[in-house]
């Protein structure tokens, strides 16, 4: 049997199983109870914080005939017939390759044909923001009077891209970026349900590569089981994601901070004979004098930065020796440096 991604095994299915967009959720699902759906929704936000996910649920929700919580039961009638690849009740639409006006004039002719199972005909567009002018056009008038059993979803992750008329048709969600503790927890319960050791700092490190994304935390996730052969540590993550050796990185960051040009230039060659990139290393840089600065002004840095407590006790002791002004300086200089070595 062919293996599963984890961001595809582990994608929602119901409203409960989204994470980090409680108030988009609780609007939905309060809609959805009493009978106040809207006819054209937007959602927009960062890949990977649940548009889509969101949307077929949605879709789901509003044609099922025993709603829990505001979520498809996903066992009536209703709720079985749309789960089946052939279904014409929920359409979902790439933009990025239906972007012409023809293909958007023949979905708006065919919209008046009623749904075959549920109440309403969902029509899901992701990417929209890749439809040409005239397929905005074509669609803009669909969006303003459509009939009573259809409604439009519109995903987009460039919402100022989308014309403003289309824009004041259509309810807008904006999906946040997700914390980074609520990314690790995603990814412990994850961890455990497939039987995966792992170290609470590695958690922590994935859910920081994921930047705000379930999906890009979970595929940094399916990475390491891979690589770790399943025992995910600290170490392995770093592998994993390419990142600069914690000493190192320090004794490097120390050199600059010293001004011992000499040192710094030794450490940073020795880093770079290991496959590191100057610009990778110079964000990793920026990333450790930031953490530095945070220890210093921030009293409860420990248990927000997460890190093991070795790295932790380093950077404290870095955090001592040099002055707010000097840290603020350097993770300026390293922060500025990835726009400079484009050139």
């Amino acid at each position: 049997m062919a293996y599963t991604s984890l961001y595809r095994k582990y994608r929602p299915d119901t409203f409960d199983k989204v994470i980090g967009q409680d108030h988009i959720v609780r609007t939905l699902k309060n809609q959805i109870a009493h009978d106040n759906v809207g006819h054209a929704y937007i959602f927009t936000g960062t890949r990977g914080t649940g548009k889509t996910s969101v949307a077929k649920i949605f879709a789901r929700a509003v044609n099922c005939l025993h709603t829990l919580d505001g979520s498809p039961c996903g066992r009536c009638e209703n709720c079985v017939s749309l789960a089946e690849p052939g279904n014409f009740d929920i359409l979902e639409i790439d933009a990025a390759s239906n972007n012409s006006v023809d293909q958007i004039r023949d979905l708006t002719d065919k919209i008046n044909f009623p749904p075959t199972v549920g109440r309403f005909k969902v029509y899901i567009v992701d990417e929209v923001h890749m439809l040409s002018k005239a397929a905005f056009n074509a669609l803009l008038k669909t969006l303003e009077e459509p009939p009573e059993h259809a409604i439009f979803i519109l995903a987009t992750t460039e919402i100022h891209q989308i014309p403003a008329t289309i824009l004041s048709r259509c309810l807008r969600f904006d999906f946040r970026l997700v914390p980074n503790g609520t990314l690790a927890r995603h990814a412990k319960r994850v961890f455990d349900d497939i039987g995966v050791k792992y170290e609470s700092e590695a958690l922590e490190l994935i859910a920081s590569a994921g930047a705000g994304s379930v999906r890009d935390m979970l595929s940094v996730a399916d990475m390491c089981v891979s690589y770790c052969d399943g025992n995910i540590t600290y170490d392995g993550v770093l592998e994993v994601l390419g990142a600069s050796d914690p000493k190192k990185l320090q004794e490097l960051g120390r050199a600059i901070a010293d001004g011992d040009t000499d040192e710094a230039l030794k450490t940073a060659s020795a880093l770079c004979d290991l496959g590191k990139s100057i610009p990778v290393l110079a964000g990793d840089l920026a990333t450790l004098f930031r953490n530095i600065l945070f220890i210093k002004t921030c009293s409860s840095a420990k248990e927000l930065l997460a890190l093991p407590e070795s790295i932790f006790t380093e950077l404290a002791a870095m955090a001592e020796k040099y002055s707010a002004v000097r840290l603020m300086s350097i993770m300026k200089a390293m922060s500025g440096l990835e726009g400079e070595l484009r050139y």
